[in-house]
């Protein structure tokens, strides 16, 4: 008797495209719709069901739900979360408000800063205070907590976050307010700092509480929403979220620390590049995912993704570092900038073709859409320049129309620069491109890396129509097109770990090193991590990794250090010592000699392993596959159309080639092979570019 094959989905909302994978067995379906905004459980819901019925497969066989989101992320950006206070302690009500005291543009007088989640009238202060030791220099004053509860009462708060000074050492303050607040308002979401961010650095802790509590009753709220609505459709399987640092975990995980699932959907797309860097034996990879909002670019060496534990949401200020909102918690580090599909473009004041980061979205969309959009967008420029089918765009579902998103452009943009509405494509084209490449440049030099020599991963439903010109731009000499390219994030969401990472925030120097106090902590991080990864991974295997952030003594930055799974002993301070400057070498060139080391904080990461596989080889036979067609592409050299060839991917056996310029088309997506390129179909079936040599 056989068994049935393994029936999984995973599905990515994105702030203009839902898009959905199903896998059964080794089968694996696709499919691509505009997002809901006002409902996004009613635009999953309707795609979940056409996939099912195109696999021909039942609610109920359904086995598992993996699922990413923008959600989170928007909310934070939109300002639509919960009305939130804050409790901390007395004399620092406005440490979320002081930041840094720190200008992150300097020459520019009239910066805005993002102005706090929490207002300053809803900062309540607490009397109490714990040293950095962890000792109590103030006892908690019971009059000063009753006070702040009689004020959430009458501000009818929805969330409540709590932050005191060195709790991540001592949390007992925080613990008792936050069961006072749960005794006396038994349904208001509570987050405690200790809990969501137990490390050092008050104002980074504060506001990732705030965070967190800001997005506790809308995260809450609408997971609660889509299980009723997936079990009365008839799924009855588990539901797993997508977190920022690629790892899956459960839903009650997910409603306790929603600010965890900001950036989960991009986290999927990086998954996916790096599962295909381990498939093809890349060790250094630059992952590109251009979608209808945003375009994120992420590097992968020896196969993981480069993470963080810190990153910043709602940038006010051009995307620029430090003017955005702090959070503390494991993320995958990759670079997002407003250039996707609906990113609008305008002629600015200075007389420029700017593009982004202002998106169209899914409602109203790209003037092509004909859903009441005005201002052009990438999408529009490409369909003039005629990268795009019209009839064909999202396998014949949706037509586009190409004379209105031609006149948008000409009139916008055209007439004020006195360029042919294709002209005026390109520069839109042009623009974003520059965008990305610029912001790629930029991450590089910051990580400390070289572009050149890496393979670019392009996928995303807007990655592989500028993989190309990006590429040429970069200097990168190699492109890959995956499978399922136009929704390579749903993918990535099967590939991704059952997964959860513990960080506290506990000073200690190599020089008064004290194993059994180390090891008690690693212990007590790493059973906290397993009991979460055990509810979504009840009966597999486990893999254990270890670091700590560390530091000569007087630094104000800290370095991961990768440290052994296993009992330390009074011995090991001089190989952590060792392996922290081999690692502080690898990043400045040279350790600093005669200055004492410090840890800290201490990283737990468990994790199951990741379940099927993205692709199996096949016997590549060298071929030159016939086009079914051809239709004018704007050639930027000759800055005229041209007849190009157009393929379908569909057609394409592994061993296929084809000189650029041509277009490889699929239902999701469409690929541009400039004339700078060959394309060949690889024996996983990517298409991959490689650069012909001049």
């Amino acid at each position: 008797m056989t068994s049935s094959p393994a029936i999984r989905l995973g599905v990515d909302i994105g702030g203009t495209f839902t898009d959905v994978a199903l896998e059964v067995g080794d089968r694996r379906y696709t499919a691509k719709g505009l997002t809901t905004p006002r409902a996004p459980e009613a635009g999953v819901l309707a795609i979940l069901r056409a996939v099912i019925a195109e696999a021909g497969v039942s609610p109920g066989d359904v086995q598992l739900i993996i699922h990413g989101t923008t959600l989170a992320t928007n909310a934070l950006i939109e300002r639509k979360g919960a009305k939130t206070a804050l409790l901390t302690t007395e004399g620092f009500r406005d440490v979320i408000e002081i930041r840094h005291e720190n200008r992150f543009e300097q020459y520019d007088v009239n910066i805005d800063l993002p102005p706090p989640l929490v207002p300053r009238r809803l900062r309540l202060p607490i009397r109490e205070r714990i040293d950095a030791q962890g000792n109590v220099l103030v006892p908690l004053d019971d009059a000063s907590v009753s006070r702040a509860l009689e004020a959430l009462a009458e501000q009818n708060i929805e969330a409540v976050a709590v932050g005191f000074l060195h709790s991540f050492t001592n949390p007992d303050h925080e613990r008792r307010v936050g069961g006072a607040i749960a005794r006396r308002f038994p349904n208001l979401a509570v987050s405690l700092s200790s809990d969501v961010s137990p490390e050092m650095r008050e104002y980074e802790r504060f506001s990732t509480a705030c965070a967190n509590a800001y997005l506790q009753p809308l995260i809450g709220n609408y997971l609660d929403k889509l299980a009723r609505e997936l079990e009365r459709s008839g799924f009855r399987c588990p539901m797993l979220l997508m977190t920022s640092g690629g790892g899956i975990t459960t839903t009650e995980t997910a409603i306790r620390f929603p600010v965890r699932l900001v950036e989960s959907g991009p986290a999927g797309g990086a998954i996916f590049a790096a599962c295909i860097a381990r498939q093809h034996a890349l060790d250094q990879v630059v992952s590109f995912d251009m979608g209808g909002t945003t375009a994120k670019i992420c590097f992968i060496d020896h196969g993981r993704p480069q993470t963080s534990r810190a990153f910043e949401v709602a940038r006010v200020y051009r995307f620029t570092k430090g003017s955005g909102l702090p959070l503390r918690i494991p993320v995958i580090e990759m670079v997002e900038i407003g250039a996707g599909g609906g990113s609008i473009a305008a002629v600015d004041a200075l007389g420029r073709i700017a593009v982004g980061p202002q998106s169209a979205g899914s409602e109203p969309g790209p003037v092509c859409y004909g859903r009441g959009g005005s201002e052009p967008t990438v999408t529009d420029a490409d369909l003039v320049l005629g990268r795009i089918d019209p009839a064909t765009f999202s396998g014949g579902k949706m037509r586009l129309d190409a004379g209105t998103a031609k006149g948008a452009i000409a009139e916008r943009i055209g007439t004020k620069l006195n360029l042919a509405a294709e002209h005026a494509a390109l520069g839109v084209s042009e623009m974003v491109d520059e965008n990305m490449a610029n912001a790629a440049r930029v991450h590089a030099i910051e990580s400390g890396k070289d572009l050149r020599p890496r393979t670019l991963i392009a996928f995303g439903g807007a990655a592989p129509l500028h993989a190309a010109r990006v590429a040429e731009k970069l200097g990168v000499g190699r492109v890959l097109v995956p499978a399922n390219a136009g929704v390579g994030s749903a993918v990535g969401l099967l590939r991704a770990p059952v997964a959860y990472e513990v960080v506290r925030g506990r000073l200690l120097r190599l020089s008064s090193f004290d194993p059994h106090a180390a090891n008690r902590l690693l212990a007590e991080m790493g059973a906290e991590a397993e009991a979460i990864v055990r509810r979504g991974a009840p009966d597999t295997p486990l893999a254990e990794r270890r670091s700590a952030f560390m530091r000569y003594r007087g630094q104000g930055h800290e370095i991961s250090v990768e440290l052994p799974v296993r009992d330390f002993t009074a011995a090991d301070r001089s190989s952590i010592a060792t392996s922290f400057e081999e690692a502080y070498r690898r990043l400045y060139s040279r350790p600093i000699p005669g200055v004492e080391i410090e840890i800290l904080s201490w990283v737990v990461a468990i994790s199951a392993p990741s379940q099927g596989e993205l692709a199996t080889a096949a016997a590549m036979r060298p071929s030159e596959p016939k086009p079914r067609g051809r239709r004018p592409v704007f050639d930027p050299q000759a800055g005229a159309f041209a007849d190009v060839p157009i393929y379908w991917r569909s057609d394409l056996a592994p061993g296929a080639e084809i000189k650029g310029p041509a277009v490889i088309a699929e239902d999701d997506t469409s690929t541009v092979v400039s004339a700078l390129f060959e394309a060949h179909v690889d024996k996983f079936g990517y298409i991959a570019l490689n650069r012909r040599e001049i």
